[in-house]
């Protein structure tokens, strides 16, 4: 109820967002700035019961099967388009894309083909991944930013998540010997009974052990997940998360996004915040000026669709101006930042004079402040968008994402 009331105050229509069962076989990202890209690598040794992302138990022969159609949709999504454009970033995601390590190469190489990275390039690893040789891989394929999913570095949460033990100090010695620009560990916050100086200690054992970067993701209970982990209840997780963020800031730390951050002001480790994006492999998804589309969840049927030289596109949402608005807004916010210059130069509208109401209401709430042109969120604002963007998560890309991973091709989805 809340994110439908949000999205016909916002869209200031009843119009909801629908999803059809059909795709494009040309994409049409030549004039798209702020382009992003994004590469999902399905493949996991084990499946962890907490984890909603789109995996698969690594085999050998299905991912290679797998890489060899990720080639060629790379080359499908990119024919017509004349030369190489410029892309900000391009993020590999999963999964365990270090599964794929010795190809990661080939994956690069075929985007370089068309594509120009500025930003540099990212790669999710699980702990067991990070040793010498898989990382000096990773580097000779051209990666410059590393994220590890640790989770926790406390037993009695690796014991809830069902996680092995981390050891911080083989992570440390490995990440010397093989540097990057970028070093994020992740971590879930808002476990049972999980407090501040839990948090803390986390972040801290990072900080020491090769990490420039954190990110403390809230756990979320999806529905279709085998987790039994029960979520933390509203104000204890508002009070976990304003306090790390007051530490954080005392310490000197930068906070580039709601849950992420540095202590160093170069390192950056983010696939969220980009105006336009492309993605590649099932479950990827790929946003364009008027449009959003979602590649099927199935390995097979990914497989079986590029065989038949079609891009993997089981679902294409076409954006209304105002929905497109919204999107950007929400996502764009993230980084608890948005500069109404920006909005401008995207949509070709000043911000006040299509959400004024709103801004200045949320001036007046605490949520916001802002100074030339750019409105930044308060800790209450923080909050805020977290709480909002569970409800979204719930009400939106759980239904969506129970829906793709029992159908390959839904006909169509409504939210």
């Amino acid at each position: 109820m809340i994110t439908d009331i949000a999205r016909m105050w916002l869209t200031r229509s009843a119009r909801p967002f629908v999803f059809q069962n059909e795709y494009d076989q040309q994409l049409s990202y030549s004039d798209c700035t702020g382009l992003g890209l994004y590469v999902h690598i399905p493949f996991c040794r084990s499946i962890c019961g907490f984890c909603p992302y789109c995996k698969v138990r690594y085999s050998l022969k299905l991912c290679d099967r797998y890489i060899d159609a990720l080639l060629q949709e790379i080359h499908l999504a990119a024919k017509g388009h004349a030369g190489r454009k410029k892309a900000t970033s391009l993020y590999f995601g999963g999964g365990t894309p270090a599964l794929a390590a010795d190809r990661l190469r080939e994956i690069i190489d075929a985007i370089e083909e068309h594509f120009i990275i500025t930003e540099g390039i990212g790669v999710e690893l699980h702990p067991d991944n990070v040793s010498p040789p898989v990382l000096r891989a990773l580097k000779d394929a051209g990666v410059t930013k590393i994220s590890i999913g640790i989770q926790s570095f406390q037993k009695k949460f690796q014991g809830i998540l069902g996680r092995a033990d981390v050891d911080a100090a083989a992570l440390k010695k490995a990440l010397s010997e093989v540097p990057f620009e970028t070093v994020s560990m992740d971590f879930i916050f808002a476990l049972p009974s999980q407090t501040f100086e839990d948090l803390k200690a986390d972040m801290e054992t990072a900080f020491q052990n090769g990490a420039n970067h954190v990110a403390v993701y809230p756990f979320i209970d999806f529905t279709f997940t085998s987790s039994k982990v029960t979520a933390m209840p509203k104000k204890e997780k508002q009070a976990l998360l304003n306090a790390i963020t007051r530490y954080c800031t005392k310490k000197g730390y930068t906070r580039s996004s709601i849950w992420t951050f540095s202590s160093s002001r170069e390192a950056e480790y983010s696939s969220m915040t980009r105006d336009n994006f492309l993605g590649f492999g099932c479950s990827a998804t790929t946003l364009l000026k008027d449009q959003f589309k979602i590649n099927t969840f199935s390995v097979e049927e990914y497989c079986r669709r590029i065989d038949e030289q079609k891009l993997p596109t089981s679902l294409t949402l076409r954006f209304s101006m105002r929905q497109r608005m919204v999107y950007y807004l929400f996502w764009t916010a993230y980084s608890t930042k948005v500069n109404a210059r920006d909005f401008e130069t995207f949509f070709g509208v000043p911000l006040k004079r299509m959400y004024g109401l709103e801004l200045r209401l949320a001036q007046a709430a605490g949520l916001i402040t802002e100074e030339n042109g750019v409105y930044s969120m308060t800790l209450k604002g923080a909050f805020t968008y977290h709480y909002f963007e569970s409800f979204y998560t719930l009400a939106y890309i759980d239904k969506m994402w129970g829906i793709m991973r029992k159908e390959a091709f839904p006909q169509r989805i409504v939210l």
